[in-house]
């Protein structure tokens, strides 16, 4: 198996150098960014589209969570997170879209953590916005059909953090959205520590190791 890079120190503002760089010869350019859950994925991918300004769109994996109606349906409410609790399909699809822009501008969905629900076609992406950056945890995953976003971004980022702070920050994030203290931990330990168990093994197939 072939290890994963030597994690590098880095910046927001080094990384949205490189992204500049490798999009001056592109009229698209995606970048990926995959971590475990609590890791920082959404915070270092908002710093980046704040960083590039007009230029870049934010779009992450997470809006193709399955809605609570139909995890329930499919008895997986209780793993929400999971790998087969999204519609990979569906991402795929939209990075398609964004891969090859036409005329036509592309909404993505978004995810509401207040109603832990997704909400579609809330992010505009117009076609002449050159940098698409899209974070998730699946995003180099190598099973069906998640292995097919690798061939469809520019560069894949694994963001590495302390395992610890990682749970207390996944913690406090069930805790603000109404979760007892009780049952945030239980959760960050049990549901969200197998999704990251699975995470942490694809950090390999990353371009780049990332700590901020």
């Amino acid at each position: 198996m072939t290890a994963a890079p030597e994690a590098e120190t880095v910046t927001v503002a080094s990384l949205a150098e490189r992204i500049r760089e490798m999009a001056a010869a592109s009229p698209r350019t995606i970048i990926g960014i995959a971590g475990p859950p609590g890791a920082g994925k959404s915070t270092v991918a908002e710093a980046l589209v704040d960083a590039l300004g007009p230029a870049a769109a934010l779009v992450p994996m997470d809006g193709f969570h399955l809605s609570n109606r139909v995890l329930e349906s499919l008895g997986r409410r209780d793993r929400k997170g999971a790998p087969d609790t999204f519609d990979a399909a569906g991402y795929i699809a939209l990075l398609r879209r964004l891969r090859t822009p036409d005329a036509d501008i592309v909404y993505a969905p978004a995810f509401r953590r207040d109603i832990e629900e997704p909400i579609g076609s809330s992010i505009p992406v117009p076609p002449t916005t050159p940098i698409v950056i899209t974070e998730g945890n699946y995003l180099l995953l190598d099973t069906h059909p998640w292995r097919q976003i690798r061939g469809l971004i520019d560069a894949a980022w694994y963001l590495q953090i302390d395992d610890a702070v990682r749970v207390e920050r996944l913690v406090a994030r069930h805790v603000a959205f109404d979760k007892t203290p009780q049952a945030a931990r239980a959760w960050a330990q049990g549901s969200d520590q197998r999704n990251a168990d699975i995470v942490a093994a694809t950090a390999r197939r990353a371009d780049l190791v990332l700590r901020l």
